[in-house]
């Protein structure tokens, strides 16, 4: 590109020449020319070329200079996005091996099942780690079942999930906490106790998260559900049932308000779903609107009866079709699960 703007500009210059030098000659063949008047034109001729030739020069130069800033900037560029690039796959590898960690404390849907064999996770973090977690657990003839919506989501939200699962499986597996009300007592003085000092950089986390805690006692096929901001669906006789949970955010009860306890007797084939509010948020249908709780309970009541399995694929491409081409909001998490199922 430089090459051609300086050749352009150099032709330019010698067809200038060309056309005086010709426009002269014919004065001089046509007229009856004097040596002054030789000197004269040759003078002239000297003058213009001059002239010509530093206009020319500085509009060569000045067009190279811009050509050369012009390049220097695309030269910059590229390697600005080069940086940019390798510093984006640093992040990205480096959230795929923290997504390594988090699934691997939370447990398998394999895990899962050995404690409750008609069960299902649907599980879909918004930007490689979730906020959402869940957790599973059996303690003296007792099965703890958890799902959480931290505050947030992505790298946030995944360090708080990890606090509170760790929280929680100290309460029931070392301090063998029972009672659910107390078991979301303790998270949230745990939370507000990691959470609320001033740190080295003078501010105070304001964050929290939403809870659902089931434990079912086999022996007596009782339930007893306590929740912050998190409701138990119980599907029974194809109606549904909506337990809901305490308006009280876990880590941010300053009064420390308590939390309350909901029991109830199991049947066979109840199915039971705890669920972050990922799935209802969601937008998208055509018109960019929220999925929304009513819809919700209605795919629930549609499909409760289906093989486990299937009701998750089901809510996989019911989510998919939904979305379209809009993105993903925040995490998502449906846990579907049927305690007793009657013997045939």
């Amino acid at each position: 590109m430089d090459l051609l703007t300086f050749t352009y500009g150099i032709e330019n210059l010698i067809n200038h020449v060309s056309d005086m030098v010709s426009g002269f000659s014919g004065i001089i063949l046509s007229s009856q020319i004097t040596p002054y008047r030789y000197l004269l034109y040759g003078a002239i001729i000297i003058s213009v070329v001059y002239l010509l030739s530093r206009t020319e020069t500085r509009s060569l130069i000045a067009a190279y200079r811009l050509i050369k800033e012009k390049d220097n900037a695309l030269v910059l560029a590229a390697d600005q996005k080069g940086r940019l690039e390798m510093r984006e796959k640093e992040i990205t590898d480096s959230l795929i091996y923290a997504q390594r960690i988090q699934e691997a404390l939370l447990p398998s849907e394999a895990f899962f099942r050995k404690h409750i064999e008609d069960s299902f996770i649907f599980y879909r973090p918004k930007d490689i780690v979730s906020g959402d977690f869940y957790w599973i657990g059996e303690k003296g003839g007792k099965i703890f079942i958890v799902a959480a919506d931290c505050t947030g989501h992505g790298v946030p939200g995944a360090i708080m999930s990890m606090i509170g699962l760790e929280i929680i499986e100290k309460t029931i597996n070392d301090d063998l906490i029972e009672i659910p009300s107390k078991i979301l007592s303790i998270l949230d003085k745990g939370l507000e106790k990691t959470f609320s000092r001033a740190k080295n950089i003078g501010t105070i986390i304001r964050d929290g998260m939403d809870i659902g805690l089931c434990v079912i006692d086999k022996a007596e096929r009782r339930l007893v559900f306590a929740g912050a901001f998190f409701p138990l669906y119980l599907i029974r006789n194809n109606s549904l049932n909506e337990i809901k949970g305490d308006k009280i955010i876990i880590g941010m009860n300053p009064d420390g308000q308590k939390y309350s306890d909901h029991e109830l007797n199991l049947e066979d084939d109840d199915v039971l779903y705890l669920f972050s509010d990922g799935y209802v948020d969601q937008f998208g249908g055509g018109e960019e609107k929220k999925f929304m709780y009513r819809r919700f309970r209605h795919l629930l009541l549609t499909i409760h009866s289906f093989p486990v399995e299937d009701q998750k694929s089901i809510l996989d491409e019911n989510l998919k079709s939904w979305m379209g081409h809009t993105g993903q909001v925040d995490d998502i998490m449906v846990i579907g699960f049927k305690p007793f199922v009657k013997k045939s």
